[in-house]
């Protein structure tokens, strides 16, 4: 007999739970997201936000699960090929998996860039799902079913649900923007899921095409409202000040313990959000041990590091520059060369006299937050392609998406030693410059700022 369990959400009450997806739960692997904080460091400004993966996963794993009955209900599943109606409970098994390999503290790790970490949460998750006991779980679905799942979470599979689980409308997105809402308690997040769910169906784009997720005409504006729901997260949210500044002090301190031989990349699979702070704490006072340290060496500042961020010592503002104040397209250098900003922070905290290591940039960015590449079917039965471009007159935010990007992001320069402002247009006119530029710039050993 399958086993069935009830567990209770705050967010959408009794979700079921069973067969496979049941047994799962208790794994250690899976048990280990009730210790990964959904929102990284959001709960040192709003101190609900301190749901985690557990619950966020057994949420898209409900969602998904309902869409599934309903395009059933609905008829739209008699166009599947009978394999891929086979491949229903994996589906239904890669959304309750698709966030079990997430570091410590969610994205955070990840922003230390791929080659600080021995792989993206995706590819953690395929480690964990190849180790017993889901690997054998996962097995009585085929060999394969591990890779196959994955496939799923990086939204590579064939499969034609397989815009439930990673997409322009997975259900992922859905969970995550209602939860981060109802814990941080702000408004933002309303997304109209029981207009979005019944719009669902199964389209191709044209003779000869693949099966796919589709949704029709009624479900346009639950599907805006998800969009700028995102974008609101983003801005009030996710990117807040406070958040990012907790952010970059985590990246710092653990790309400094990394880089003092603390920790080494392969330490930050598997540890939860205390465990990595505990582990850090004992490597510093493991190297520390009799003689102490000396404060300005690479452990000290790792234990300084460690210190502000468990006593919510966050640095502070002392440059700012929002959408307004910056021009509509800037060097895409500060995002992939995360040496030279680190170059820059070294070289702007020795002109504005404050200590190696006090000062970090930060500009978030997150160029596909309002994209779409989704089958949209009109209500004449018409199938067209929804895309960054939206679709004039039904559907403009995507339009808007890069306007709206541009609005979201902020250029912060953050400190930890007490500082007046500084002049913001020295600092503009550097992220502004051509990689090479900046480069040539700083070698020179000239004045970055004046």
């Amino acid at each position: 007999m399958a086993r069935i369990r009830t567990i209770r959400d705050p967010l959408w009450g009794n979700v079921r739970v069973e067969g496979d997806a049941a047994e799962i739960l208790d794994a250690p692997q899976f048990q280990r997201l009730r210790r990964v904080k959904q929102l990284g460091f959001a709960h040192l400004v709003y101190p609900g936000g301190v749901h985690n993966r557990f619950l966020h996963a057994l949420g898209v794993y409900h969602l998904v699960s309902r869409a599934i009955s309903r395009l059933e209900r609905d008829g739209h599943l008699e166009a599947l090929e009978a394999e891929d109606m086979d491949e229903l409970p994996v589906v239904r098994l890669g959304a309750l998996l698709h966030d079990v390999g997430h570091y410590a503290f969610s994205h955070a790790v990840e922003e230390l860039g791929p080659s600080a970490i021995p792989g993206d949460h995706e590819e953690i998750a395929a480690r964990f799902m190849a180790a017993d006991p889901i690997r054998r779980v996962l097995e009585r679905h085929g060999a394969d079913a591990p890779a196959r799942i994955g496939a799923l979470i990086r939204g590579k599979s064939g499969h034609p649900l397989q815009g439930l689980i990673s997409g322009s409308l997975d259900l992922d997105k859905i969970d995550y923007l209602r939860r981060d809402s109802l814990f941080c308690g702000v408004p933002y997040g309303a997304v109209d899921v029981d207009r979005l769910l019944p719009a669902l169906t199964l389209a191709r784009e044209g003779a000869g095409h693949r099966l796919e997720l589709a949704v029709s005409e009624k479900g346009l504006s639950a599907l805006e409202t998800l969009l700028f729901s995102k974008y609101q997260m983003f801005r009030n949210v996710y990117w807040h000040h406070a958040v990012r500044a907790a952010t970059l002090t985590f990246v710092r301190l653990v790309q400094t313990a990394l880089d003092s031989g603390l920790l080494a990349s392969e330490d930050l699979a598997g540890p939860s959000d205390e465990e990595l702070l505990a582990l850090i704490g004992r490597r510093i006072e493991r190297s520390s041990a009799g003689a102490g340290y000396d404060r300005a060496s690479a452990v000290g500042r790792a234990a300084k590091l460690l210190r502000a961020l468990v006593d919510r010592r966050l640095p502070k503002r002392l440059v700012e520059l929002t959408g307004d104040q910056l021009p509509d397209a800037l060097s895409s250098w500060p995002s992939r060369r995360p040496d030279l900003v680190a170059a820059l922070e070294r070289r702007m905290a020795l002109e504005w006299g404050l200590s190696e290591g006090a000062v970090m940039l930060d500009y978030p960015s997150y160029p596909g937050m309002l994209e779409l590449n989704l089958l949209l079917v009109r209500n004449d039965g018409e199938v067209r392609r929804l895309t960054a471009l939206g679709e004039r007159g039904l559907i403009d935010i995507p339009r808007l998406g890069r306007s709206l990007h541009h609005s979201a992001r902020v250029l912060r320069i953050f400190s930890f030693e007490p500082s007046a402002p500084r002049d913001p247009k020295p600092v503009l006119a550097l992220i502004e410059a051509a990689e090479g530029e900046v480069e040539a710039r700083h070698g020179s050993g000239v004045p970055l700022l004046t």
